[in-house]
């Protein structure tokens, strides 16, 4: 019972206040250690099969670490009260959510839109791509969100959950040091080609059940919007398949199947065009409003799966490593 309570406390908290930067944020914790630990290794490592080796290093040292100091907390706190175990493992599990960011940050690209200044919609796309925004019309701005909310299912929400489910605050924890892990050295460019290679994989290894469990709730909460659920899974099933991620597809093909528009297509990175494959298909004209339904989308498919997951709780499905 308190396992399923955890998890829903969690979310409601994450749902409630999101992220406030008054308080401090694991993620940045380990932003700042990746930093320190990369630095370290480029200091006595240079050669190209040594930074490969130092690749495998670097997720064991930061999602090692990650795990053991959670639960090393974890268990220092159940000494003086299991009651206050259980606040910090429900806090500590809702900040690796962000089902509330997310929507915040879909939204202040919407909210731009709807007023008709594109620059500063730009801007706002800006701050959650990679991307370059400074060009991009109204369809394409609805594009690069969309895409974003879309992906972020998986890594911001449906995924901290289903580690959370399996391991408590510790693993779901360590998920988001692989997350972060492969958002900072997970790139195929010469810089970290050879030292972020271990960390990519780690990355995809970790989300290749929850991106295919999203591209399920995509559908079914489809059909509970009234969106067209059937296309959803034929989406998925075409086009997923086609994305240079092997997760990533999914989540972005589902929505893109629901709403009945295509996602994909040329984008700009530093100046250098680049070009991602079509998902779904060009049925009408991407609009502002699609911005809205993917984040329904979203918060719908949250509040679905960690329902599923209390009740799997609930029923003895999965581990728990925090109690």
């Amino acid at each position: 019972m308190m396992i399923s309570v955890i998890l829903l406390a969690a979310y409601v908290i994450d749902r409630m206040i999101g992220d406030p930067r008054s308080l401090p944020h694991p993620v940045i914790g380990m932003g700042k250690a990746i930093t320190a630990i990369e630095k370290a290794i480029r200091r006595y490592v240079s050669r190209p099969r040594s930074l490969r080796l130092a690749g495998i290093l670097l997720p064991l040292i930061v999602v090692g670490g990650a795990w053991a100091l959670t639960a090393g907390i974890l268990w220092l706190l159940s000494l003086v009260s299991p009651w206050l175990m259980w606040a910090a493992e429900a806090w500590l599990i809702s900040t690796t959510i962000a089902s509330k960011g997310l929507k915040h940050a879909g939204m202040a690209v919407y909210n731009e839109l709807r007023k008709g200044d594109l620059p500063a919609a730009r801007q706002a796309l800006g701050m959650i791509v990679g991307r370059d925004t400074e060009h991009l019309d109204s369809p394409e701005i609805v594009r690069g969100t969309v895409e974003t909310v879309a992906e972020n299912i998986v890594d911001a929400i449906i995924s901290p959950l289903f580690y959370a489910l399996l391991g408590g605050a510790p693993l779901a924890m360590a998920y988001r040091a692989v997350n972060t892990l492969d958002s900072m050295v997970g790139y195929k460019n010469e810089k970290y080609r050879e030292l972020g290679w271990a960390s990519a994989r780690l990355d995809d290894v970790a989300n290749l059940i929850p991106s295919r469990l999203t591209a399920l709730l995509v559908a079914l909460c489809a059909s509970l919007l009234r969106l067209d659920w059937r296309r959803s899974l034929r989406t998925v099933i075409r086009d997923a398949r086609l994305h240079p991620s092997p997760n990533s597809g999914y989540p972005e093909s589902a929505v893109a199947g629901a709403l009945g528009i295509r996602l994909g297509g040329e984008n700009v990175y530093h100046g250098i065009r680049s070009f991602r494959a079509y998902m779904g298909d060009p049925l009408r004209i991407m609009e502002p409003e699609d911005i809205i339904q993917t984040s329904r989308v979203m918060l719908l498919c949250s509040s679905i799966f960690v329902c599923l997951c209390a009740v799997a709780a609930w029923i003895g499905i999965g581990g728990w490593a925090g109690i």
